[in-house]
């Protein structure tokens, strides 16, 4: 799990092995795209598509970002190492980044649960942005905590974080009105 050290991965002072802090640090920034992606794809989406077809449309276009970042990312190691990684490292990388999708998960229920009772998809795709603004906010708050801020500063990265989720909103307005 994100932010659970492995067995052994912590030093004699207690401290998170640095490959620890890279792995949380790369879910985390996997997390925060995967709801802006899937917040642009509700705004963009969310005044022309049935509630089914907008979701398979999140979901997919969040695969295809996630196997587009991994391959990226893999063939940057190739690049670096000279040779492909094996296997193990090639699933490792891709699990690491699979929160961008992932991300998607609570926003979409949202977007189905408000369909379910009743609201047009278009109201509901603006439920799930709000829910994905709620999400961003947790997500700028955790990695503000996680680099120990405090104050003023977790302040301003919580509210850039929760301020794409607006972005977004805004996004929506433009398009469907």
């Amino acid at each position: 799990m994100a932010g659970i050290p492995a067995e052994g991965a912590e030093g004699a002072e207690g401290a998170l092995h640095p490959a620890v802090h890279a792995t949380a640090a790369r879910r985390r920034a996997a997390g925060i795209y995967g709801t802006i992606v899937t917040s642009a794809v509700l705004a963009a989406g969310g005044g022309h598509l049935r509630t089914v077809p907008l979701a398979v449309t999140v979901l997919v276009t969040l695969l295809v970002y996630w196997a587009a970042e991994g391959y990226a990312e893999l063939l940057a190691e190739q690049a670096h190492a000279g040779h492909l990684p094996n296997r193990a490292r090639q699933r490792a990388s891709l699990a690491a980044i699979w929160p961008m999708v992932s991300a998607s998960y609570v926003p979409l229920l949202s977007l189905v649960v408000a369909t379910l009772l009743g609201v047009s998809t278009r109201n509901a795709a603006t439920v799930a942005l709000v829910v994905a603004i709620a999400l961003l906010l947790v997500h700028g708050w955790a990695a503000g905590r996680a680099s120990q801020l405090r104050g003023l500063r977790l302040f301003a990265v919580t509210t850039v974080a929760g301020a794409f989720g607006v972005i977004m909103i805004l996004l929506k307005l433009l398009v469907t009105h």
